[in-house]
């Protein structure tokens, strides 16, 4: 018959947790020994095992040991209440989860970063958020953002989103003709395009299409959304092609 209290090479047996682990737990006051003997060697009687593999089991859904001493004083129906409630927390983290392995899939695909689903189970604002709030910041007060925004009021959603592809359509164009001259009949037709879907939104003078060049340029964010279309160039050879635009 089994001796009656367990060394720790014996819990290290039966659970597989290590000893370095089972002194800790000790140390904090997580999982103390039942008995200590004259050597100071530690001993634990069966009953322990069952608190052990509480502890364990608390440990494997993702609770943080602070939390799990805690948890261990409750009652079982107390316990059971708990891990509920962080059932449900785990299943937002699956969740949470899933869309950023999507979301890294689809940015090795080629996707900008603009467009993934990133922060959709976050308490950070979207991307496309963040972007328009940034240029509210700046722009706000000017005469061409209000316009760009009462724009935007007047339109569905589906007739921006057509908007927004007519230009992704424009800029894929552009992309493919990034060998050729920015100053090219070719290409700045295609800038003319560019111009007239920019007007749909607002009113551009020269003034606004150099600002709007030079951002493009500087902005990394921007070469990174250019890069794309296959291009890390992009949106230095746009920058040209609209500086041309602007003061032939």
């Amino acid at each position: 018959m089994k001796r009656p209290l367990l060394a720790v090479k014996d819990i290290v047996q039966i659970t597989g947790i290590t000893t370095r682990t089972l002194h800790y737990y000790d140390r904090i006051g997580l999982f103390k020994p039942t008995h200590l003997t004259d050597n100071r060697y530690r001993l634990y009687d069966r009953s322990s095992l069952e608190k052990l593999q509480t502890i364990l089991f608390l440990k494997e859904m993702d609770f943080p040991l602070k939390e799990i001493a805690d948890i261990i004083k409750l009652t079982k129906q107390e316990q059971k209440e708990v891990v509920k409630q962080q059932r449900k927390a785990l299943v937002m983290k699956k969740e949470r989860l899933e869309t950023i392995m999507v979301a890294l899939d689809e940015y090795v695909f080629g996707k900008n970063i603009s467009d993934l689903p990133i922060f959709n189970h976050s308490s950070v604002l979207p991307l496309k958020e963040q972007y328009a709030n940034e240029a509210r910041f700046i722009y706000g007060e000017t005469e061409t953002y209000q316009e760009f925004n009462e724009t935007l009021d007047k339109l569905t959603p589906d007739e921006i989103e057509e908007r927004y592809r007519s230009m992704e359509e424009i800029f894929k164009q552009v992309a493919v003709c990034a060998d050729q001259d920015p100053t090219s009949d070719k290409v700045q037709r295609l800038i003319e395009e560019w111009k007239k879907n920019l007007s749909q939104f607002m009113t551009c003078d020269a003034e606004l299409l150099a600002c709007i060049a030079d951002t493009y340029k500087s902005d990394e964010r921007f070469k990174n959304y250019f890069g794309q279309y296959g291009n890390e160039d992009l949106a230095d050879f746009l920058y040209s092609a609209i500086m041309h635009n602007i003061n032939r």
